[in-house]
């Protein structure tokens, strides 16, 4: 069972396919034009296929890799019509978005279950955080925040309002303090309060890498002094709207500390959806949620199902 099923499957496919339609409209009209007046599949029409993937941003790699095996495909099951090309890329994006689905058993396996956030500045990270807060309380979990950026004031502050929003407890000690004695606080806050799920903020300052590594080793460490094994996840944020440079982004942050699971937010005003099919192939870390919209519920837990349905849907 889906953690967000709150929200219902109806409300969630509606609000994901609007989010995507600047993707969609990109992606699905430029490949009709390809295909209008094509009676077959031939290595012209190919060619024109991958010029498209590339420019909805689903990147060099993952585009070649899917044309390959368009090509094998249509060689092997000998002649292919051009109307049937959309069938075979609905189904090699589906097969190189495949994944489980979300459910309630890797949070329920540990109390308090602590998911530390990481991210550049700017890509949605501390909004991110308020509305996965959000969410997880409106499916009845108990959540405490930890205010772990300490880098910047306005982040602090940010997720003091989200709390406040929300309903959540939020650990903090303000600007300039240690990040690792936030992250240590809001733990034993999260075990005494016996909250469900803890989320901590840190701060997304990629430029000093070596920094940046010593500051999560060094949080990872204070959080295992109150909980063993913590923390269990490791959620990276991306802004899909920055296409490209989401990928290089993700390529860093994966070098400097060990990523289990991708955010990637802003969907919605960007035709540059595709990076998520990109970032899910090259990296082979789960993308466990979406942003396609500015309200808490926008957030939404990423189904490839779904996701390629609306991207290939005709409405």
């Amino acid at each position: 069972m889906a953690l967000f099923s709150f929200l219902g499957k109806d409300k969630q496919q509606s609000t994901l396919n609007q989010g995507l339609q600047k993707t969609k409209s990109g992606l699905m009209g430029r490949i009709g034009k390809l295909l209008t007046g094509k009676s077959v599949v031939d290595s012209e029409i190919l060619d024109e296929l991958e010029e498209v993937l590339i420019s909805a941003d689903i990147g060099v790699k993952t585009t070649l890799k899917i044309i390959e095996r368009l090509e094998k495909r249509v060689a092997q099951e000998k002649y292919r019509n051009a109307e049937e090309l959309s069938q075979l890329l609905k189904e090699e994006i589906a097969a190189l978005l495949d994944q489980k689905p979300s459910s309630h058993s890797d949070i329920s396996a540990h109390k308090p279950y602590v998911i530390l956030v990481v991210g550049v500045n700017g890509v949605g990270k501390t909004t991110t955080i308020g509305k996965l807060a959000w969410n997880f309380k409106q499916a009845g979990f108990k959540v405490v925040l930890g205010a772990a950026d300490t880098f910047r004031a306005a982040a602090v502050e940010q997720l003091q309002m989200w709390g406040k929003r929300v309903g959540v407890a939020v650990v903090s000690k303000g600007m300039n303090t240690d990040p690792s004695s936030v992250a240590f606080d809001a733990v034993k806050e999260a075990v005494e309060s016996q909250a469900d799920l803890v989320i901590i903020d840190t701060a997304g300052r990629l430029h000093t890498k070596i920094n940046l590594m010593q500051e999560l080793s060094k949080i990872k460490r204070v959080i295992e002094k109150v909980i063993p094994g913590a923390p269990h996840e490791v959620l990276l944020v991306l802004d899909g709207s920055t296409g490209q440079n989401a990928l290089i982004q993700a390529r860093e942050f994966t070098k400097a500390t060990d990523v289990t699971s991708l955010a990637i937010t802003k969907l919605d005003g960007t035709a540059k959806g595709g990076v998520v099919i990109g970032i899910s192939d090259e990296f082979q870390i789960p993308v466990k949620y979406i942003g396609v919209g500015e309200k808490p519920e926008d957030l939404q837990e990423f189904n490839s199902i779904q996701f390629v349905e609306s991207l290939f849907s005709k409405n």
